[in-house]
């Protein structure tokens, strides 16, 4: 181990802390919240997730800006101005006696989003320890993946011991007392890293594209993470309703979907260890494979194959979630990280927002067809990660 090494462990886990707080008090919320919110406020628990999907079209707008301050030196404070806007739109939702207080809550809650999810933190790492972030972006990533374990069983309680109102104000004391100190805690940036300048330290190189080979990268890459987040905002969204369509009694479709985060979690691991010794567009084309094949499986072997199906789609889940992040750095490297993550992100932030409504009407009308077309989608990215010319690692 080097001496670097325990500081980074230490970066790693401030920062993976804060995100699992930041999502767990936005984009895990309604799962639990939106039931009892549309209960005392007389709506529809369908408006709780619509404020989720505006937070979500609101943070693809603002993602590039985002990107392009913090390779200007600026993730610190814009991690920290996230917990601060979420602190703020959940305060809004906490005291919301109607609709327009809730939606107001919402905007600020996605201003958050759009400050301080995985892209902007990933963007951080990388403007710390450029081409050497990948790792540091695994972990992060290994981290934030246990949000749902820790989120929805805490905000079940908090609901009941103190109501709904009083689990945003817990979620208000968490991004503030916890999330907030740890992002401040961060160190400073680095002088801005040349273009593509060196090899991290395991000896990968980023590609040296010309202008036409960049654009056609970024559509290549912007393609494949629009299709997955598709299928990924989906059918985390409904996938114990997707396998009742499919026979599954509801108790093993529960516990079935229950699986997805423990087989995000070895995916990440995978990721972290031997897979890390190959090019991420390796583990980027494998991770698109896992649920085509899962449903393949799914497909022939019916609802006793439920298990395998929904841990493939998790594995593969958990692998392309670090895809998001090193991908990008090794195909353009560190110089411009940022505001080309936030460019990516910004329609599968909006394809996010739709999918759980689009993806549920479509199972809803025919689940043979839901089940073709997420493979589909996800066999899109596959097919488009091939358009980049990329060497593996040597």
């Amino acid at each position: 181990m080097t001496a670097s090494e325990p500081s980074r462990a230490f970066l790693v886990a401030r920062i993976g802390v804060a995100q699992l707080v930041g999502y767990g008090g936005s984009y895990y919320l309604p799962a639990i919240l939106a039931a009892p919110i549309g209960r005392e406020l007389d709506l529809s628990p369908n408006w709780t997730f619509a404020g989720l999907s505006l937070a979500l079209i609101v943070s693809s707008f603002i993602g590039p800006a985002v990107g392009r301050f913090v390779d200007q030196g600026g993730g610190r404070s814009a991690l920290a101005a996230a917990n601060v806007a979420f602190a703020l739109g959940l305060a809004l939702l906490a005291a919301a006696h109607g609709l327009a207080l809730m939606v107001a809550g919402w905007l600020l809650i996605g201003l958050g989003c759009g400050l301080g999810y995985y892209e902007t933190a990933f963007a951080a790492l990388t403007r710390l320890y450029g081409a050497s972030a990948r790792r540091l972006i695994s972990g992060v990533t290994l981290i934030a993946g246990f949000t749902s374990t820790v989120s929805w069983p805490l905000m079940a309680w908090l609901e009941a011991e103190i109501g709904w109102r009083g689990a945003c104000l817990f979620w208000v004391a968490a991004n503030l007392l916890i999330a907030l100190p740890l992002n401040l805690s961060l160190p400073p940036p680095k002088p801005t890293p040349a273009r593509n300048a060196a090899p991290d330290e395991d000896g990968a190189h980023a590609l040296v594209l010309d202008a036409t080979a960049e654009r056609r990268a970024m559509m290549a890459i912007g393609l494949m993470f629009t299709a997955t987040a598709i299928v990924s905002s989906g059918l985390s969204a409904i996938m114990p309703r997707l396998l009742a369509h499919f026979d599954v009694s509801t108790t093993a479709a529960i516990a079935a979907s229950a699986l997805i985060g423990p087989a995000q979690v070895v995916g990440r691991l995978a990721e972290m260890s031997w897979l890390s010794r190959y090019h991420p567009l390796l583990s980027a084309r494998l991770a698109t494979l896992f649920l085509p094949l899962g449903t393949m499986v799914f497909a022939a072997g019916g609802a006793a194959f439920a298990i395998p199906f929904t841990m493939l789609y998790g594995l593969g889940n958990g692998i392309l979630t670090i895809a998001r992040g090193s991908l990008p750095l090794s195909i353009f490297g560190p110089a411009g990280y940022g505001r080309r993550v936030g460019l990516l992100s910004a329609p599968s932030r909006i394809a996010a927002a739709i999918a759980p409504v689009a993806v549920g009407v479509l199972f809803d009308a025919s689940p043979a067809a839901g089940l073709v077309v997420t493979a589909a989608c996800n066999l899109t990215g596959f097919a488009a990660l091939f358009i980049i010319a990329a060497r593996a690692r040597g």
